[in-house]
């Protein structure tokens, strides 16, 4: 797999096959779909930025790259697309074989061009946050987030714009620039406005004549940079004014009854402040960083009545289609996620609370506009204060907020795009590059990205279109090799506009003999990733979809593909070491909070799949099989199997699952560290030891995005679930023969022994 890794550190893609299967029935019979895995602005510290603008073709409008054809005497390239011969301006004239600019560079099949003008221009643009706050909470939440708020303030950059917008049972925006006394503006919450009728209420048009034009957006359409600066200020100038209003601020008035819930407008709050953000800075790339204490209840997006009598949605009540409000409520952001992607402006949540904030319904449109989301217990939580702390910091951890980003592919003949399953909204873009079946945002060659950061991380799904069979195996001339090129037009975190360009190359086989060249190319850990993200998909739009099933019948046909065995003899099957991961990375993948929905609600299951759908492809292996550490006296640090085997009394177990990270103590370890032995100086090794997978969790922390949970606990107690949940079931219950530590798991799960010899029998008949 170490090749795969290398590919990714040169270009920032996975593919489950980088050798591809050469016709529509080849590519059927591979189950695991031809696909893509792209991080679009991952940073490369050896990729050059060039400052000029880049050479397009002038067929297809695909860029210059290292496998174009050059004749240098006559001054032309021919693009490997289309086979167009273009000429060379005459900037080009000095090139020789001796003498090639850097897009020509074998290396160089990622390349970025920042043009001389946009380098030039005045300055460039500024961040802008639109802070959205929730009121109706306890004074403790309250507290907690105007605290982390406060803080976090101190962390934007002096020149960005600032805005801030309460709500409860109304919508307060509150007018910044009137630092004098607070000033507000209120909006009823039951109520959906207008951008005409927000303008007209704030008072654009008091001092200078409403524009004729029909659509009002920014200073260009007439509306005064003054009548702007009222409600999106310089966080240097409005500091002094926004952290009184946020002392100031109290929890929501409104009278709440007796087994009643609050009355929370959050989906009026959020249109109002994408409407603000519409009319004053369209095509910002300005964020709404939405803090939510509760369901909404009131007005449009509302999730669940006030009645305390009906309980909120869960996964059971949106399969029999008994959620009252939560078609209603998609539907309603799905116009807001448009809204805000025509605007190119992000949603970013904050949601904290022990109840359901309404996540599964935003879900929409926080990925659409390629939004973060954040979901903790309270805004007290570490999880919460340290991953709003990493959104705004700046340094060597930061996340890279990019914005605006347009995102294009260009590909070989006899290739299609279904879509991308990611953090993007589709531009339909019709073209011969779409493909009839749609998958994700598909039906386009051209994706929004709104928002995107160094680890945004796309999956293109592919169609191969080619009908006609060969006899043989195809070797490797050029002519059958394909090409793709990657396109991110994006407005760097520096503010420049940039545009990324990643080409590469993969050549197809078909025929007999064609499936050991396959397997040659078989990325095992791209595959798993690729089926999560699919399976995840499958299981919102598809009515009664099986995914236990699915994923099934997929692992049994790969398996009858590729792997070695004699008919009607399990004994005999045998899979290439190039595949032999995979049904391990299945069997936890049936066993994921992806798949399993149960004892998760339709929030959570929402959080895990955003996460999913955004992260790279190791990040992502993680969240599907967790990683497992073991730390003892006898060894240092070493990988452990994820199973309840790897439970010794004297050995600590570091299990990284993601969105958690459990240090586990076995019983001795527990109870030496309980008599203070590690504070004994005599006992120094045993301090060591605790000491080693602390060091560690902080190492991954620190990178981590949204920080995980940090789970300490020790063998038998309450908190060890967190560890027992995600370890093979080995030894339950019900199996013959128990674990010399004494540890069973009180599951009916099949273990990963059961799975594979039901695979092999089903796989051999």
């Amino acid at each position: 797999m170490g090749e795969f890794v290398e590919l990714e550190a040169q270009d920032g893609v996975r593919m489950p096959w980088n050798v591809l299967p050469g016709t529509k029935q080849e590519s059927s019979n591979c189950v695991v779909p031809v696909s893509a895995i792209y991080t679009p602005i991952k940073p490369f510290p050896n990729m050059p930025v060039l400052p000029y603008s880049p050479l397009r073709c002038r067929n297809c409008r695909s860029v210059l790259n290292p496998f174009c054809t050059v004749d240098f005497s006559a001054k032309l390239w021919i693009c490997p697309f289309c086979f167009q011969r273009n000429q060379f301006p005459p900037h080009y004239t000095a090139i020789s074989d001796d003498n090639l600019p850097a897009e020509l560079f074998s290396q160089y099949t990622t390349i970025e061009y920042e043009e001389p003008q946009m380098i030039s221009s005045s300055s460039p643009s500024p961040m802008i946050f639109m802070f959205v706050l929730d009121t109706c909470m306890i004074e403790e939440e309250m507290a907690f987030l105007k605290s982390a708020l406060s803080q976090a303030i101190e962390l934007l950059p002096d020149n960005s714009l600032v805005g801030l917008i309460t709500f409860g049972n109304l919508v307060h925006v509150h007018e910044l620039g009137f630092g004098e006394t607070p000033k507000t503006y209120v909006f009823k919450g039951s109520k959906d406005v207008s951008k005409d009728q927000l303008l007209e209420q704030m008072g654009f048009f008091l001092k200078t004549p409403k524009p004729p034009t029909s659509v009002i957006a920014g200073a260009k359409d007439g509306l005064s940079s003054d009548s702007i600066s009222r409600f999106l200020l310089p966080a240097s100038q409005c500091e002094f004014t926004l952290n009184s209003v946020l002392e100031e601020l109290q929890k929501d008035p409104w009278p709440v009854p007796p087994h009643q819930r609050a009355s929370r407008c959050t989906g009026t709050a959020l249109s109002v402040a994408a409407c603000l953000l519409g009319a004053c800075v369209p095509g910002s790339g300005a964020r709404i960083m939405a803090f939510i204490g509760g369901p909404s209840t009131e007005g449009l997006g509302s999730i669940v009545s006030k009645n305390f009598s009906e309980p909120i949605r869960s996964h059971k009540d949106i399969d029999k289609d008994s959620a009252t409000h939560y078609h209603k409520a998609v539907k309603f952001y799905e116009r807001l996620a448009k809204q805000l992607v025509h605007q190119g402006h992000v949603l970013n949540l904050f949601a904290c609370a022990l109840d359901q904030v309404g996540v599964a319904e935003l879900k929409v449109a926080i990925e659409r506009t390629g939004g973060l989301v954040v979901l903790a217990e309270s805004f007290g939580h570490i999880v919460f204060k340290d991953s709003l702390r990493r959104v705004l910091q700046l340094g060597d951890y930061d996340l890279g907020l990019s914005s605006n980003g347009i995102f294009e592919v260009n590909c070989s003949k006899d290739i299609r795009v279904q879509g991308i399953i990611g953090p993007c909204a589709s531009l339909e873009k019709k073209g011969p590059l779409c493909s009839d079946t749609v998958v994700g945002q598909g039906n386009t060659s051209a994706w929004k990205m709104c928002g995107l950061d160094k680890a945004t991380t796309l999956c293109l799904i592919f169609e191969i279109a080619k009908k006609d069979s060969t006899d043989t195996t195809i070797q490797q001339p050029s002519s059958y090799q394909f090409y793709f090129q990657f396109l991110t037009y994006y407005q760097h975190s520096g503010g420049q506009m940039r545009l990324r360009v990643t080409t590469l190359s993969r050549r197809w086989v078909a025929g007999l003999g064609s499936a050991q060249d396959l397997i040659a190319g078989f990325d095992q850990e791209a595959a798993a990733v690729a089926m999560a993200r699919l399976v995840s998909f499958k299981m919102e739009n598809e009515a009664e979809f099986d995914p236990i099933r699915w994923l099934d019948k997929a692992l049994i046909h790969l398996c009858a593909r590729f792997g070695d065995y004699q008919k009607d003899s399990p004994s005999s099957f045998s899979l290439s070491s190039r595949l032999s991961i995979f049904p391990q990375f299945m069997f936890h993948l049936r066993r994921s909070q992806f798949v399993q929905v149960f004892n998760n609600s339709p929030d959570e299951t929402a959080y895990f799949r955003v996460t999913l759908n955004r992260e790279n492809v190791a990040n992502s292996v993680v969240m599907i099989q967790p990683s497992l550490i073991s730390y003892s006296f006898h060894s240092g640090p070493e990988p452990a199997l994820l199973d309840v085997a790897a439970i010794a009394a004297d050995r600590i177990l570091l299990l990284d699952s993601y969105f958690t990270v459990v240090i586990f103590h076995g019983a001795t370890i527990a109870q030496w560290r309980k008599a203070g032995y590690h504070n004994q100086p005599e006992h120094q090794a045993f301090a060591q030891l605790l000491q080693a997978p602390r060091d560690d969790t902080d190492e991954i922390i620190k990178e981590r995005f949204p920080v995980p949970r940090l789970v300490i606990c020790d063998q038998h107690g309450s908190q060890a679930r967190f560890l027992l949940a995600k370890l093979n079931p080995s030894a339950s219950y019900n199996s013959d023969s128990p674990l010399p530590s004494g540890d069973v798991l009180f599951t009916d799960d099949v273990s990963f022994e059961v799975f594979l010899d039901h695979l092999q029998r089903l796989v051999v008949q």
